[in-house]
C-alpha cells in the first residue's frame, strides 16, 4: 500500500477553495436547469390560463348574442345561442379552473438544488474536521 503522501496546510486550502469553486458552478448550474423546468410548466399554465379566458370571452359574446336575439325577434335562434354559450362558458371555466390549481400548486424554489447544497455544507463540515 503506498504511502500517503503530507500536503501542506496552503496545498490543503488551494485545494479547498478549488473544489469549492467547482460545486458552486455546479450548484448553479443546476439551479438553472430547475429553474427553467419550473418555468416552462409556469408557461404552459399561463397559456392555458388566456386560451380559458378567451373561452370564456367567447361564451359572453355568444350569450350577449342570445340575449339580443331573444329582446329583438323572441325566434327560437336565440335558444341555440344560449346553449352554446351555455356549453362554451362551462369549457372556458373548466380550462380557467384548472390552470389556477396547478399555477398554485408549482413551487418556485429550486427544491433539489436547496437539497444538494445541504449535502455539500454537511460534505465541508466533515472535510474541516
Amino acid at each position: 500500500m503506498p504511502e500517503k503522501e503530507e500536503r501542506s496546510i496552503g496545498e490543503l486550502i488551494a485545494n479547498l477553495a478549488s473544489e469549492t469553486g467547482t460545486l458552486v458552478r455546479q450548484e448553479i448550474a443546476l439551479a438553472k436547469v430547475e429553474l427553467g423546468q419550473k418555468a416552462t410548466r409556469i408557461g404552459s399554465n399561463i397559456a392555458q390560463l388566456a386560451i380559458g379566458g378567451a373561452v370564456a370571452y367567447a361564451a359572453l359574446l355568444a350569450l350577449l348574442a342570445g340575449v339580443i336575439g331573444l329582446l329583438a325577434t323572441a325566434m327560437a335562434w336565440w335558444a341555440a345561442a344560449i346553449i352554446v354559450a351555455v356549453a362554451v362558458g362551462i369549457v372556458g371555466a373548466v380550462m380557467i379552473s384548472k390552470a389556477l390549481d396547478s399555477l398554485k400548486r408549482t413551487e418556485l424554489a429550486p427544491r433539489q438544488t436547496v437539497e444538494t447544497l445541504k449535502e455539500d455544507a454537511q460534505w465541508a463540515k466533515q472535510q474541516v474536521k
